[in-house]
């Protein structure tokens, strides 16, 4: 058997074709407790079947391009420290990469270095656990300069857990400094540091780029448009409705994390209002601690909208569980030591209900007509007048009554307040015209900061 890779050679690089998914299962106890088994984490779903969690694991690794041509599903009663798999499974595993040649195992779970070189050490192959799949997505789909530089920190934060003495070449050690000479430094404190000089340049950059998307929401509050940000489970279908109601061009593509870089688009809503639609990186259950720290200047762009489409695949079959995902990410971030998002963010969140048309249409969507909720279908168009309706409705509600006086002279700001509030009366005087407006708060904000 082959000797196991060095950490370096990740799937991305000159990956094998041919690749393996197993999926360890923590099915949950009985209630009399006979059955002795691990309970689910707390962060997986209960109620997330082992068949819909394999396929996702699948369709993860299909995306970059792996050929999945043996995938399982191993029920643990315990967690072993070495493997997380039990002995007997580790060999029933290690029977069915020599069968067919397989150079990659996924493992659908989040590793301990030492498990994950104990693993490719028992089955002479490549092992990369869930959190490693979905770095090497995210570093495939990275475009923009601020994307890399969040997949990069998120890659190196992930791989500084990994420098444990699991290669030989990392136990070499250098020549020290002074005439008698120390120990020197061994090659994994070398690479330690390393990444550790990385880690704190990129997390400069990064301050800089959330400065800088400060600084063009700032912008943005000047040319007054309300901000309506898409968010949910990946593949649920937000790059096509944002495609849908903008007419652009974004790539969209059914598999798993087609977006990764926020584009952001104009659209005119029935009642003639502007509003900026904002299309964002996709959510998904157990998404890695270094994503979520890495991606915080993406994520802040919900924080900052005036409202927020859930989009849905409500024609999955864990469609509630990925709900319970999204909002679970959402909540953290309004309850987290730093929140991002304010408390009240439910009463500006409507859930889009997509993909209707794998259900037989938007009349045959459970609760498609809440108040909170529209149903569409992203690829047909259908429903879409109706959301472009609801976001009307959510923008007028709560609109406030304002009085204003402004100079005759004043006609671009007069026109601002026609474009985008209700003007209920007007009064023409010599040197000034006094105003009374329905306008949204936000719009109030905007219209007043430019004083």
């Amino acid at each position: 058997m082959s000797a196991p890779p060095t950490e370096n050679n990740a799937a991305g690089g000159g990956k094998p074709t041919l690749a393996a998914v197993l999926l360890p299962f923590e099915r949950p106890a009985r209630p009399g407790g006979t059955e002795g088994v691990v309970p689910f984490p707390e962060s997986r779903a209960a109620n997330r079947a082992a068949e819909a969690r394999l396929a996702e694991a699948v369709g993860l690794a299909a995306s970059i391009g792996l050929t999945i041509v043996h995938s399982a599903v191993f029920p643990l009663r315990a967690r072993r420290p070495a493997t997380l798999l039990g002995e007997g499974q580790v060999e029933m595993a290690r029977e069915a990469i020599e069968e067919h040649q397989i150079g990659v195992v996924v493992v659908d779970a989040a590793l301990s270095p030492v498990q994950q070189r104990n693993l490719e050490r028992a089955w002479g192959c490549k092992v990369i656990d869930r959190t490693g799949l979905i770095l090497e997505i995210f570093g495939e789909r990275a475009r923009t300069r601020e994307g890399t530089l969040q997949v990069e920190l998120a890659h190196l934060e992930y791989q500084r857990t990994r420098l444990v003495r699991s290669w030989t070449h990392l136990e070499r050690q250098r020549g020290g400094f002074g005439f008698l000479g120390g120990p020197g430094e061994s090659q994994i404190e070398i690479d330690r540091r390393l990444i550790g000089e990385r880690i704190v340049k990129l997390k400069r950059e990064l301050e800089q780029v959330r400065r800088t998307r400060g600084l063009h929401r700032a912008a943005r509050t000047r040319v007054p448009f309300p901000v309506v940000a898409l968010v949910g489970y990946t593949n649920a279908g937000k790059s096509t409705l944002f495609n849908a109601l903008t007419g652009a061009g974004v790539f969209a593509q059914d598999q798993l994390f087609a977006t990764l870089d926020p584009t952001m688009r104009a659209i005119r809503l029935p009642s003639g209002r502007t509003v900026i639609l904002s299309d964002t990186v996709g959510f998904i259950s157990d998404l890695p601690t270094q994503l979520i720290e890495a991606f915080r200047a993406t994520l802040e762009e919900v924080a900052s909208a005036d409202i927020i489409l859930h989009v849905r695949d409500v024609a999955h079959p864990d469609t509630g569980a990925q709900r319970a995902d999204v909002m679970g990410v959402l909540n953290g971030m309004a309850s987290g030591p730093d929140p991002a998002l304010d408390e009240n963010w439910p009463a500006r969140t409507i859930e889009v209900l997509n993909k209707a048309d794998l259900l037989g249409g938007v009349a045959d969507v459970p609760g498609g007509d809440d108040a909170a909720s529209v149903a569409v279908s992203a690829l047909t168009g259908e429903g879409l007048e109706a959301l472009r309706a609801a976001l009307d409705a959510r923008l007028a509600a709560g609109m406030e009554q304002v009085e204003y006086t402004l100079a005759n002279s004043d006609g671009a700001r007069l026109a601002w307040l026609y474009e985008h509030g209700e003007v209920l009366s007007r009064e023409d005087g010599d040197e000034s015209v006094r105003l009374s407006v329905r306008i949204s708060p936000a719009d109030r904000a905007r219209f007043e900061q430019q004083n």
